[in-house]
């Protein structure tokens, strides 16, 4: 028994290092253009009102909410490219940028169309280089991964935030 659990779990890594092997650049490129949109969607649904909405005194508002996840972008981008953030080394939007609707818009597309630019100039084997973060070594896919993934988390926390707002958040754009 112990053996076939082991032979099951190694061809599942070997089938998750296969597959992250093959996913391109302008694969990730779609995945977060089609993020973008989304994100997009979820700033439209708010109404202007509600960028200062903070549903209780230890969160985040709506527009910090926004806000922190450009700067992730920026901030997680850097570290799988390894250049620094085109906003400067202390750059953080959830601390600068006004938090109005304009603004925040603004600013949360902007790191979006960075993070797109910055996967359109890289090539397969750039993404399976890799890159040091803390006390971790990952493939700058992984990084990217890590980005995907902050986006994702604070983009669903807003859901909370619209619906405070008696509002019905954007459906899933899954594809």
């Amino acid at each position: 028994m112990k053996r076939v659990s082991l032979l099951l779990t190694m061809l599942a890594m070997f089938a998750c290092t296969a597959l992250r092997a093959q996913f391109t650049p302008s694969q990730l490129v779609d995945e977060f253009t089609r993020a973008k949109t989304y994100t997009k969607a979820y700033l439209d649904a708010m109404p202007e009102d509600g960028y200062a909405l903070k549903p209780t005194p230890e969160m985040r508002t709506f527009a910090q909410q926004m806000l922190h996840l450009a700067d992730g972008g920026y901030f997680l981008t850097g570290i799988a490219t390894g250049k620094p953030s085109p906003m400067g080394k202390d750059y953080s939007a959830e601390k600068t940028v006004a938090q109005t609707k304009e603004a925040t818009t603004k600013a949360v597309m902007d790191s979006y169309d960075y993070v797109i630019a910055t996967l359109k100039a890289m090539s397969p084997e750039q993404l399976q280089e890799k890159v040091k973060f803390d006390k971790y070594e990952l493939s700058r896919f992984e990084m990217f991964g890590k980005a995907f993934e902050h986006q994702t988390h604070h983009r669903g926390q807003t859901t909370v935030y619209i619906r405070l707002k008696g509002l019905t958040p954007p459906n899933e754009m899954l594809f």
